[in-house]
C-alpha cells in the first residue's frame, strides 16, 4: 500500500461543495470559500435567545454542514470552528460553557458522533471555553429537516432534558451546526433557562432572515 503522502497527487483532496481540487486537509476550495456569504457580527433573535452565526446557510456553508453531518468529513468541523472563533463578537465566547445541541441516540449510533459536539470540541480548542454535554434527547428519531416549524415544535416538545445527575452551567453558549426554524434551539434554551442558566447561542450557519 502506498503511503498517504504519495497517494495525494493521485487522488487530490476534493471540495465538498463543487467537487473541484482543494488543498490538503481543506474541505473547501478557494473559489467556494470566496463565495461564502458572511452575515457580520450582529446577533439575531431566534426562539427568544440571542443567536449569532457567521454565515448564511447556503452554498459552501451548506455543503460543509452536510459533509460533516451526513458524510462524516470531520475536517469540516475544524474549518467551521475556525470561522466561528475568528469572527465571533468579542464577548460572545467569554466565560461561557459550550453546550452542544443533543442528537437522538439512534441517530448518533448510526452516524457514530454528534456533529454539534464535534463542533463544540473544535471551538473549545480555539478558545478558553469548556464543553459541557449536559443535554439529552429522546422521543421520535424522525429527522426535523423539511418539516414545517409548527410540526418541528410539536415534535421536539418534551424531547430535550438535562442528563440525569448533570447540572446546567450558570452561563451557557448553546452550540449547533445550523439553525433553520429554531425549533430545536428553542427546546434546548427552554430547558437550560428552566435550570437557571443565562443562555446565548451560536451556530455555524443560519437561514437568512432568521
Amino acid at each position: 500500500m502506498l503511503p498517504a503522502r504519495l497517494l495525494t497527487p493521485l487522488a487530490p483532496p476534493l471540495c465538498v461543495a463543487c467537487g473541484g481540487v482543494a488543498g490538503a486537509c481543506e474541505p473547501l476550495c478557494g473559489a467556494c470559500r470566496g463565495r461564502l456569504r458572511w452575515l457580520g457580527s450582529g446577533a439575531t433573535q431566534v426562539a427568544g435567545v440571542n443567536l449569532w452565526a457567521p454565515l448564511a446557510y447556503e452554498g459552501g456553508a451548506r455543503a460543509l454542514v452536510g459533509a460533516l453531518k451526513y458524510r462524516g468529513v470531520l475536517a469540516a468541523a475544524e474549518l467551521m470552528a475556525a470561522h466561528m472563533a475568528a469572527n465571533a463578537p468579542p464577548d460572545l465566547l467569554a466565560e461561557r460553557s459550550l453546550v452542544p445541541v443533543p442528537l437522538h441516540p439512534a441517530r448518533r449510533r448510526r452516524r457514530g458522533f454528534n456533529q454539534a459536539e464535534r463542533l463544540a470540541g473544535a471551538l473549545a480548542k480555539r478558545t478558553d471555553a469548556v464543553v459541557c454535554d449536559c443535554l439529552r434527547r429522546s422521543g421520535s428519531r424522525r429527522a426535523q429537516v423539511g418539516r414545517p416549524r409548527a410540526e418541528r415544535l410539536a415534535a421536539i416538545e418534551g424531547a430535550i432534558a438535562l442528563r440525569p445527575g448533570v447540572a446546567a452551567p450558570a452561563r451557557v453558549l448553546v452550540i449547533d451546526d445550523v439553525v433553520t426554524t429554531g425549533a430545536t434551539l428553542a427546546a434546548c434554551v427552554g430547558v437550560l433557562r428552566g435550570a437557571g442558566a443565562d443562555v446565548r447561542a451560536i451556530a455555524y450557519a443560519r437561514t437568512p432572515g432568521r
